[in-house]
C-alpha cells in the first residue's frame, strides 16, 4: 500500500524549497511565497503533516496487523521528501507489482483527487516499466467512521467550552478555499461542484450526528490574486459577522482537513482564535479525525472493498467524483 500526502518541510532551511515545489507552474509572485513562509517559520520551519501522516500509518499497521493483514505501507508525497516518485521506485525494487493508494483527502475535485491521479501517473513515468499498478482507494467524505470522529470531536469541543457559552456557541465548519472556477458549476455544462457539495454533505452528516440544526459551513487559507473570486465567507470574516448579530461563541470543525497540519494550526488556533477573542467572543475548535482511532479502521475498510469485496459503507446518497482508477466510474461531468 501506498500512503501519499501533500508533504511539508521538517526545517527551516526546506520552507522555501518547498514553497516553491507546491507554487510550481503558478506564476505566484516571490512576495506570496515569503508571506506564507512566514506561517512556517513561526512553528520553527516545521510543518506536523510529516509527523501526523506517520503517525497515522503507525496505527494504520497496527491494525493491519490486529486484523491479519500483511500488506506492507509505504509513504509518498507530492510535494516534498519523502516524494512518491522515489517511494514508487523503492517499491519497484521490493518486487511491488500492484498496490493500494491512500490519499489523504477525503474529497473530490482537482487537489483533492485528480491530482493525486496525476502525481500517481507522475511516478510510474518516473519508474518505467517496472513501476507497479497503483488503484486509488475512494473518497471517504461520507464514511460512518470519518462522520463519527468528527462528531465525537464537535461533542469535546463543545464540552470544553463554559456553560454558560456552550448554550450560545454556534457551530462552524471549515474547510479549505478553493477558485470558484475550480469548483465547476451546477446547470447546463454538466460541472458539479464536487467539492463544496461534499464539504457541505459531510457537515451536515456531522451537525446531524450531534444535534446542532444550526450551523455554518465557511472556508479559509485562500491565495491567489484577490481579483480571482474563490469560495466564500472567510472564516474571520464569518466570526466577525457572527459577533455582529450576538453570537457570543463559536465552535469550529475543521472538517476538511484529516490532520492538524499548518494551515489548522496558523488558520485557527492563530487567526480565528485571535479574532474571537479580540470579540471578546468564546471560541473552541474541535480536533481532526487522523488520530481518532477509528479514522486508520476506515482505511482498513477501504482497502477491504478491493481486497474482499467488502460493500462500501456510506451516509449519503451522493455520487462519487472518482474516476475508473479509483474503483468507481466518474459521475457525469467529474
Amino acid at each position: 500500500m501506498l500512503f501519499l500526502s501533500f508533504g511539508g518541510p521538517e526545517g527551516p532551511d526546506e520552507v522555501r524549497p518547498f514553497l516553491e515545489n507546491v507554487t510550481r507552474g503558478r506564476g505566484v509572485p516571490p512576495e506570496r511565497l515569503d508571506e506564507v513562509a512566514e506561517h512556517y517559520h513561526h512553528f520553527g520551519g516545521v510543518s506536523p503533516i510529516n509527523r501526523l501522516n506517520k503517525d497515522i500509518m503507525a496505527a494504520l499497521e497496527a491494525e493491519l496487523a490486529a486484523q491479519d493483514r500483511e500488506l506492507p505501507v509505504y509513504f509518498g508525497n507530492r510535494n516534498w521528501h519523502p516524494m512518491v516518485e522515489k517511494t514508487v521506485a523503492k517499491m519497484a525494487d521490493d518486487g511491488v507489482r500492484r498496490a493500494l493508494v491512500f490519499a489523504t483527502s477525503a474529497w473530490g475535485g482537482y487537489s483533492g483527487c485528480k491530482q493525486y491521479h496525476e502525481d500517481i501517473a507522475r511516478a510510474r513515468a518516473a519508474v518505467g516499466e517496472r513501476a507497479p499498478e497503483l488503484v486509488k482507494l475512494r473518497q471517504f467524505f461520507d464514511h460512518p467512521l470519518f462522520v463519527e470522529s468528527n462528531a465525537d470531536a464537535v461533542r469535546r469541543a463543545f464540552a470544553e467550552m463554559d456553560p454558560a457559552q456552550r448554550e450560545q456557541a454556534r457551530l462552524v465548519f471549515t474547510a479549505h478555499s478553493i477558485p470558484v472556477r475550480a469548483d465547476g458549476q451546477e446547470g447546463p455544462d454538466g460541472a458539479p461542484q464536487w467539492y463544496s457539495r461534499q464539504i457541505a454533505e459531510a457537515s451536515r452528516l456531522v451537525a446531524e450526528a450531534v444535534g446542532e440544526a444550526d450551523y455554518d459551513v465557511v472556508w479559509q487559507s485562500r491565495s491567489g490574486p484577490p481579483q480571482v473570486p474563490w469560495l466564500e465567507p472567510d472564516i474571520c470574516d464569518h466570526i466577525e459577522g457572527l459577533h455582529a448579530k450576538g453570537v457570543q461563541a463559536v465552535v469550529v470543525s475543521p472538517i476538511g482537513f484529516v490532520s492538524d497540519h499548518l494551515e489548522v494550526l496558523w488558520d485557527l488556533d492563530n487567526e480565528a482564535k485571535d479574532k474571537a477573542a479580540e470579540l471578546d467572543m468564546g471560541f473552541a475548535r474541535a480536533a481532526t479525525a487522523g488520530p481518532d482511532p477509528r479514522f486508520a479502521k476506515l482505511i482498513v475498510e477501504l482497502i477491504a472493498e478491493h481486497t474482499d469485496g467488502v460493500e462500501p459503507r456510506k451516509l449519503s446518497t451522493m455520487p462519487a467524483a472518482g474516476s475508473t482508477t479509483n474503483g468507481e466510474p466518474c459521475a457525469p461531468g467529474c
